[in-house]
């Protein structure tokens, strides 16, 4: 029998209205996805949001930071918040992760425990960490934006997967455009993803060596502006003594979410080399200059980045799970 041609139309015209490339898993994705069987859902997650970002102010930074190392190595699964064993060297355990904050953990531990005790075995914990990063965000002044629910979560997580997924901040900007490039991500949304950096901080022996140690003949980063490196040199005096030594991100509006980090940018308070270089590449410069003019730009392209980003790699039907708890594998799977 013939596929009927308005049928096949019908499957397509998404494909073309997109701008977030097709899969069958995002496809069984849906805002209501947990409206029968976890009603209160959002509700209970950000209640629970709202009393971890009252207690510790810097939990938003931290979950964001905590979803983006999630989606950006191996999808948003949930993956990362596996603890390894004696029989398995997890995600959360390679070196890029391991400056995760436990803060970004632990409300999602809250947050499951809460949700088990209203819709137990409902809820998987991937769809837990991307609602509240969503809540976490909006919380702290950011924009809202939908949250596709439906994903199960991960079967695997291994430190030897991480490696070469994540941007670094020594890497060049035309190194971090390629690695975004690999995830279907356009520059456009590289510099509005970035622009999470209006919240948190750095710690300073990620960015010492442009404050000390530039190089042979110019200590300090010619790049920096002069009060800000001056400032910087004062707080990070004694990094290698106190590891823990930071710095925010975004100096003059640390816990808000805004557009201020771009036009820090401009005036050359840019903490990360990475910062630095997202206004110094002229690819990615009138995206910033764009966004350090126009909140509303920033905001905007922001929530349809993020919302892109939360459907990478997702897991649906049997290639996943519901995790009971969120640090451990439900089941074993040889």
């Amino acid at each position: 029998m013939a596929f009927p041609s308005f049928l096949f139309l019908l499957i397509l015209l998404p494909l073309f209205f997109s701008n977030i490339p097709f899969s069958l898993s995002q496809s069984q994705l849906s805002p209501d996805y947990y409206r029968q069987s976890c009603p209160n859902l959002d509700n209970i997650i950000r209640d629970v949001v709202t009393t971890k970002q009252i207690s510790n102010p810097t939990t938003a930074a931290g979950t964001l930071r905590l979803f983006f190392h999630d989606c950006m190595i191996g999808g948003c699964d949930a993956s990362v918040l596996i603890s390894s064993n004696s029989f398995n060297k997890a995600e959360r355990d390679a070196d890029i992760n391991l400056s995760l904050p436990g803060d970004a953990f632990d409300v999602i531990v809250r947050a499951k425990t809460a949700v088990e005790l209203s819709c137990p075995g409902v809820v998987s914990c991937s769809d837990i960490l991307a609602l509240a990063t969503r809540n976490a965000i909006t919380m702290v002044g950011g924009p809202f934006y939908t949250v596709n629910l439906g994903r199960k979560d991960s079967l695997v997580s291994t430190q030897s997967s991480v490696e070469g997924h994540m941007p670094l901040a020594n890497m060049t900007m035309d190194e971090i455009i390629k690695k975004f490039e690999s995830k279907n991500f356009t520059v456009q949304e590289l510099v509005a993803l970035t622009g999470a950096h209006t919240l948190g901080f750095a710690h300073c022996k990620e960015f010492a060596y442009r404050l000390f140690r530039y190089s042979k003949t110019v200590p300090t980063d010619p790049a920096y502006n002069p009060k800000y490196a001056e400032a910087l040199k004062k707080l990070c005096h004694n990094y290698e003594k106190d590891p823990a030594m930071s710095a925010f991100n975004d100096v003059m509006t640390p816990s808000k979410f805004d557009n201020l980090y771009y036009q820090n940018l401009e005036k050359g308070m840019g903490l990360l080399e990475s910062d630095n270089a997202l206004f110094q590449n002229p690819k990615t410069r009138p995206f910033v200059q764009l966004y350090a003019k126009n909140q509303t730009a920033f905001f905007n392209d922001f929530a349809r980045a993020i919302e892109k980003l939360s459907l990478n790699g997702v897991k649906t039907g049997n290639q996943g799970e519901v995790r009971r708890k969120c640090d451990a594998f439900s089941s074993i799977h040889i």
